[in-house]
């Protein structure tokens, strides 16, 4: 299990995410919500719907950690795929307003948990049982990198360089046993993190947290990165 942020910090990272998705999609014009973003096969409408219905999908957990009944993030396996697509065509307004009160849901949902309730057992849309306190970075994940999703000018430079931190870390755990070459990231700032098996000689990555982050994620290549040995194929992450 992975050693997330603290749940204060993290909640803090949701709200500016949050705020700067909705003045990002407060800023677009009526007919950009039908465009493509940059995500493969999606618009602008199915990642601004799939943020809220995320938001939602994690209110279902943090309930369950409050109320002690399972309440998993989706009802049924397809559910997730079928409301992306039944709200991904709605108008800007409408999915501006939907964005909004998805994200007051969530904020409210989390300032209602005690400390006990934050530690009660969950689990996510894959059956992995995890502590409600993980719930926090999950949404941090969503709303920042879906903000370079939507392709509407904010690159990885966007992350915040403390939530890119966290993102190089947390990815890096999740994605080394699926690496046969070693290589040793070094984000500008912070501690070196392994990638991939412990030998001594690794390829050095180094370069801004946001940057290797979003070549880890898929959101950036290695272009603007400094690399001393081979920069390693990787495994498509989530």
């Amino acid at each position: 299990m992975m050693s997330e942020p603290a749940i204060e910090t993290a909640l803090e990272w949701v709200e500016r995410g949050q705020r700067q998705l909705e003045d990002a999609v407060a800023a677009l014009r009526p007919a950009a919500v039908t465009e493509p973003s940059a995500l493969s096969g999606w618009t602008r409408g199915h990642v601004i719907t799939h943020i809220a219905r995320n938001a939602d999908a994690l209110v279902n957990l943090l309930t369950w950690a409050r109320t002690g009944t399972p309440t998993p993030m989706y009802a049924t396996p397809t559910q997730r795929d079928a409301d992306i697509e039944a709200g991904a065509g709605r108008a800007l307004d409408e999915q501006l307003d939907d964005l909004r009160e998805s994200g007051r849901r969530f904020a409210a949902t989390a300032a209602a948990l005690s400390a006990d309730a934050w530690q009660a057992p969950v689990r996510n849309a894959q059956g992995v049982a995890m502590p409600a306190s993980t719930v926090p970075w999950f949404r941090t994940r969503e709303v920042w990198l879906h903000l370079v999703d939507l392709d509407v000018g904010a690159g990885v430079d966007v992350i915040p360089d403390d939530v890119a931190a966290e993102l190089v870390r947390d990815v890096a755990r999740w994605m080394s046993p699926k690496l046969e070459q070693a290589v040793s990231l070094r984000p500008e700032g912070h501690r070196p993190v392994p990638l991939g098996p412990d030998v001594d000689t690794p390829t050095t990555i180094a370069g801004p947290a946001s940057h290797i982050a979003g070549w880890l994620t898929g959101r950036a290549d290695a272009s603007r990165l400094r690399c001393e040995g081979t920069v390693p194929e990787l495994p498509r992450w989530l």
